[in-house]
C-alpha cells in the first residue's frame, strides 16, 4: 500500500527517510554525502514523485521505492 508522504508529520517522515538511508548502505562514489544530504535527496525525490513510501502489511514495515514510469497511466 502506498503511503502519501504528505500525510506524515515532518518528524515521522524524517525518521522514515533516515531509517531507509541508514539501512541502505549505498555507495555514493568518490565524494561521500552526509546523512542530512542523503535525507534531503530522498525527500526531494518524494516531492518530485520519483519515489514513494510503501507499507508492507505482510512484513509490517515501510520502505522507499522507485516509481516505475512504465506503470503510470497518462
Amino acid at each position: 500500500m502506498i503511503i502519501p508522504w504528505q500525510q506524515l508529520e515532518q518528524a515521522t517522515l524524517n525518521n522514515v527517510i533516515e531509517y531507509f538511508v541508514l539501512r541502505e548502505g549505498t555507495d555514493y562514489g568518490a565524494k561521500e554525502k552526509s546523512l542530512a544530504q542523503k535525507v534531503a535527496d530522498i525527500k526531494r525525490q518524494l516531492i518530485e514523485g520519483k519515489l514513494v513510501l510503501v507499507w508492507s502489511e505482510l512484513h509490517e514495515s515501510i520502505d522507499v521505492k522507485v516509481i516505475d514510469a512504465s506503470l503510470i497511466q497518462t
